[in-house]
């Protein structure tokens, strides 16, 4: 499968990657070559810089999704497709699913009220990749989307995220959460003495009206728990599907092609693979000479000018970026032999270092183009 092939077929595309390899950049360029097909496509953004409106043009993303104006991108195709994106905002999504998923306006004023959740809605270590896993299970669920691109943040986060749901799941059946969910604070007398020892020392340490938030926080979301544990076990089952395809983005350099052999390691672990691996800013090899000999060439240039010092300097000067630009491509191919071997079988792109910033969908498709060629 081709990674156009893999953009028509599969139900959800998630991009993972280090920072800076151009991850966000792929997302949206997946996202529009899906729309330019036909499908609805929707990109999504679990990393809260703002790169995904950069490189779609666009002055901000909401929570929600938004659709994209056709005329800013279709090219008189012809084309049926839709294309929408969003920008995941942690606070907003819990907020939406307290609303929704309270038995009654009571319930979930009581929690949005709780001090405890309102320090921990946006910024507990975790939350945010919950929150991503709602907001997946909600686009595929609920968004009407034939196409879900997901581009998560850096690759040790994106990890996180993937594990989000199995990690959801323990919390909701820890035993000191469950005691938490237990009504009466009467019950935390019969607790077990590990229980009790551990609230009397946070206690200590933040005071007992933050234990009562603590407590207050969980037990408002009485009745709500197994809709939460659905939705994890829902997510966990989407991830695993053969309609879900993990694409890996890397750059030539070192340190990045490390990362990607770090996280193809990790899915092999959960029993997943890398469907496809797009290799960004890839230089050009620029002929064969060796550097050494364009050295030369440029040591030769200065060493004998001619009757034409300037023009001579000029052409040396121009040899001595030749040279550099070859220990680059050189380097970077090194990276890639020992890469793609770790990798395993799988469908390769390389998408060559352009001259220009991508921020607009001219660029965008130049990119999906590179993309969906046949190799």
């Amino acid at each position: 499968m081709n990674i156009g092939q893999l953009i028509a077929e599969r139900r959800v595309v998630v991009c993972c990657g280090t920072g800076g390899v151009g991850k966000t950049t792929t997302a949206a360029a997946i996202a529009l070559e899906g729309a330019r097909m036909g499908r609805n496509a929707c990109v999504v953004t679990i990393d809260p810089a703002k790169r995904l409106a950069d490189a779609l043009g666009l002055e901000e993303l909401s929570d929600t999704p938004s659709e994209i104006d056709p005329a800013r991108w279709r090219d008189g195709d012809g084309s049926g497709g839709r294309l929408s994106a969003l920008m995941l905002d942690t606070k907003s999504t819990f907020d939406a699913i307290v609303t929704r998923d309270s038995a009654s306006p009571e319930q979930a004023q009581r929690i949005l009220d709780n001090t405890f959740y309102r320090n921990v809605s946006g910024a507990l270590g975790g939350t945010q990749e919950f929150m991503a896993m709602e907001k997946l299970h909600e686009l595929h669920d609920q968004g009407g989307f034939d196409l879900i691109v997901v581009d998560t943040p850096p690759t040790r986060h994106a990890l996180d995220f993937l594990d989000a749901p199995g990690r959801l799941i323990r919390l909701l059946d820890n035993r000191i959460f469950r005691l938490l969910m237990v009504p009466t604070r009467a019950s935390l007398k019969i607790a077990g003495f590990a229980v009790q020892a551990f609230l009397r020392t946070v206690s200590k340490v933040v005071g007992s009206a933050v234990i009562d938030d603590v407590i207050a926080f969980f037990r408002a979301f009485d009745g709500m728990e197994d809709g939460f544990r659905a939705r994890a076990a829902a997510v966990d089952k989407l991830l695993k599907d053969p309609g879900t395809a993990f694409v890996l983005v890397t750059s030539p350099r070192s340190d990045a092609t490390a990362d990607a052999v770090y996280f193809a390691e990790k899915l092999a672990e959960r029993e997943q693979s890398v469907a496809a691996l797009i290799i960004n800013r890839v230089h050009p090899e620029f002929g064969d000479e060796s550097p050494e000999g364009l050295r030369a060439r440029a040591d030769d240039l200065r060493a004998h000018p001619g009757a034409e010092p300037e023009a001579s300097e000029r052409l040396a000067v121009l040899y001595d970026n030749l040279a550099d630009f070859r220990l680059v491509a050189i380097e970077e191919r090194r990276n890639l032999r020992a890469l793609l071997p770790q990798i395993g079988s799988t469908t390769i792109a390389f998408v060559p270092y352009l001259a220009h910033d991508v921020y607009d969908f001219d660029a965008l498709h130049e990119i999906g183009a590179t993309l969906t060629s046949e190799p």
